[in-house]
């Protein structure tokens, strides 16, 4: 039985390229430049040298390093011979026929960069936001690794997944991660990232226009499907509908799905058993605020992006007093930055002040400047509840915990005596503020998820 024929031309190609940027011009010049490609087979390669002396330099010297970085850009076990002869190509001086064989490699492989520049952009996707280009902390640690996984391995495990977080904290980022980097690797696979409105909004049109066929087809024939913003799907019964059963079709054929939400499939109201079901029945990981470290080095990460830099004692200053999101970190950078391009000269501490502004850090901002009216009115619009029914009489679920969480946050954000508190929600007694407070400091101390709702409240309460 013959050898199985296998050409590793182009990634010998890549091996001499690196060997020419590392190694040291005289090296390469009177060594690694006078090896040439001869031929392959499965796992081997075979390079050629002009004369024994050559070739027992070259092996003494570089054939490890060879071995390595062919295996690496193979992915397989490669082992290199050598022979003798003058036939081989010479990196520095191209035969007619290997420099046809090189230009077919470039034009395979731009060709191949083409296709998957147009894939992302048929998927939607933003080419920007990939895994390197992620900051990792450890308040995003499991959703990254757990996001890697899904874009190595699509369909096969944490299926479906969901990321909740806060806004401006990464998970449009992770979820394009995932699209681009299997489109990277397999531009055949079918790829579809869509925010929750825009699903809606496709739906209701081709209701419209009478083609609910092609709507479905576009969903429920794809290998990775990337929604985001589900929490736009409440009070949306028929396109929950929709997306229940394309749900259902997906997961039976065992393609991947990844959901991001603004919090927990728990606290989102008017989304039907069966389809938060759905959703729960996967992997659910949060992300949450960057810690001071994190903060650092994204605003650092940034300016390298910007091709800027700032001094570390503003680094530090804008990483200090920004707690909210990763976005509002952006925000301050930009700004400084945009200021240097502009204004051609360098910034100084002081007028980065005076540019930002006063950048109070979370919790020291002017108490008296929140109302308890203000409380009720965000956390109802949270929970989609009224303000008069947070203040009313009625303790179902559904009512208690925005009513509990509403005086926990009045009381910690606030001045205001239990009392005073008690008052506000409906006239009741000081000593039922001070039950709802502990009872929800109890609760976060024991529920993750419930604990993230109170912090996300309480940041959009404290930042505003």
């Amino acid at each position: 039985m013959s050898e199985v024929q296998t050409s590793y031309y182009e990634f010998w190609v890549e091996t001499v390229k690196r060997a020419k940027e590392t190694l040291p011009s005289q090296e390469y010049s009177t060594w690694f430049s006078r090896i040439s490609y001869i031929s392959s087979k499965k796992g081997v390669v075979t390079l050629a040298g002009g004369s024994q002396f050559i070739l027992d330099t070259v092996i003494d010297r570089f054939r490890d390093m060879i071995a390595n970085t062919l295996s690496e850009l193979t992915g397989e076990e490669i082992s290199v011979e050598f022979i003798i002869s003058d036939k081989g190509q010479n990196q520095e001086a191209h035969t007619e026929d290997n420099g046809h064989e090189e230009q077919r490699t470039i034009k395979k492989q731009n060709d191949l960069s083409k296709k998957i520049a147009r894939r992302k952009e048929e998927a939607n996707l933003n080419p920007t936001y990939d895994f390197e280009s992620f900051v990792l902390g450890d308040n995003s640690a499991f959703a990254y690794n757990a996001s890697l996984a899904i874009a190595k391995n699509p369909g096969s495990s944490y299926n479906p997944c969901l990321i909740y977080g806060d806004v401006g904290l990464g998970k449009t980022h992770l979820l394009s991660s995932i699209g681009n980097y299997i489109l990277t690797q397999n531009p055949e696979l079918k790829v579809v990232y869509v925010t929750a409105e825009m699903f809606t909004n496709e739906f209701i049109e081709s209701l419209t226009t009478k083609s609910p066929q092609q709507f479905k087809n576009k969903y429920r024939k794809v290998d990775v499907l990337l929604i985001d913003d589900i929490h736009f799907l409440q009070n949306k019964a028929s396109t929950q509908e929709e997306l229940f059963h394309t749900f259902n079709n997906l997961y039976e054929a065992k393609k991947q799905m990844v959901f991001t939400c603004d919090r927990p499939i728990s606290q989102l109201k008017d989304i039907t058993d069966r389809l938060s079901s759905r959703f729960e029945r996967g992997l659910n990981v949060d992300l949450q605020p960057p810690n001071y470290e994190t903060r650092v080095a994204i605003l650092k990460k940034k300016l390298q992006e910007h091709k800027s830099s700032l001094s570390e004692e503003i680094v530090n200053y804008i990483a200090f007093n920004v707690v909210t999101n990763v976005r509002d970190l952006e925000s301050s950078l930009t700004k400084l930055v945009a200021y240097m391009d502009l204004i051609g000269e360098e910034l100084t501490f002081e007028k980065a002040k005076q540019l930002l502004g006063v950048l109070p850090a979370m919790g020291n901002i002017a108490r008296d400047s929140l109302s308890i009216a203000d409380i009720i009115k965000t956390v109802g619009e949270y929970f989609n509840v009224t303000a008069f029914e947070i203040k009313g009489k009625k303790k179902n679920k559904s009512l208690v915990q925005p009513r509990q969480i509403a005086m926990y946050l009045a009381r910690q954000i606030t001045d205001f005596s239990t009392t005073e508190i008690g008052t506000e929600f409906g006239g009741r007694d000081h000593t039922t503020v001070m039950y709802a407070n502990n009872r929800v400091d109890s609760l976060m101390k024991s529920d993750e998820a419930y604990a993230a709702t109170v912090n996300k409240l309480k940041r959009e309460l404290t930042s505003s």
